[in-house]
């Protein structure tokens, strides 16, 4: 993130980047986001993005809130602890922005529409009690999307939603179907900033 910065790019959650991906804005911007709402991403990005003047989205599981990744347990993934309602207010009152990732961590297209509906559109009411903000923008667990999952959260209310297709996005993407560039621990700057800039 510093070396964007020092490359004169602005980190924006995905709500104000949107303009941007419409054309509607022009300037040297990236979209940052989190998936899943671990304590990690408060404790080591939080600080980074407020002295760097960068914005971000982090997708928070609701119903693990204060909780853990239960979702990863029949795989082995280790624990990973996830944020408490403080921590998610911490997080929204610093300027990033609150978007949800289903109440459970499901994969949507493996059950049922109206299990599908309740886990996203709970997952969105329960994140804008404790956020106090209005909730818009989603992310598909396992980048796991149908045709009629992109609908039902188009029904819950959300205006933006993202998968997992390594893309650059632009206005000729659904915006509730949006690719992004996933950065993993292992990269080093350079091909972060490849990955970032050049999509």
């Amino acid at each position: 993130m510093k070396w964007l910065s020092r490359l004169g790019y602005i980190g924006l959650s995905l709500r104000e980047i949107h303009p941007y991906i419409l054309g509607q804005k022009r300037g040297k911007v990236v979209g940052i986001t989190f998936d899943d709402g671990f304590c990690n991403v408060h404790e080591n990005a939080l600080s980074v993005l407020r002295d760097l003047g960068f914005s971000s989205t982090c997708f928070f599981v609701s119903g693990q809130i204060g909780g853990f990744n239960k979702w990863d347990e029949p795989k082995g993934i280790p624990y990973t602890r996830c944020m408490s309602d403080e921590k998610i207010r911490e997080w929204a009152n610093a300027g990033n922005e609150i978007g949800a990732h289903t109440v459970d961590h499901v994969h949507l297209t493996e059950v049922g529409l109206s299990e599908a509906f309740d886990q996203i559109s709970n997952s969105r009411k329960r994140l804008e009690e404790i956020s106090n903000q209005r909730v818009t923008s989603f992310s598909y667990p396992y980048g796991d999307v149908s045709p009629d999952i992109r609908n039902i959260v188009e029904r819950s209310g959300f205006k933006l939603a993202v998968t997992l297709r390594k893309a650059q996005a632009s206005s000729r993407h659904d915006p509730l179907l949006l690719p992004r560039r996933n950065i993993r621990h292992s990269d080093g700057w350079i091909a972060a900033c490849r990955k970032t800039i050049f999509g």
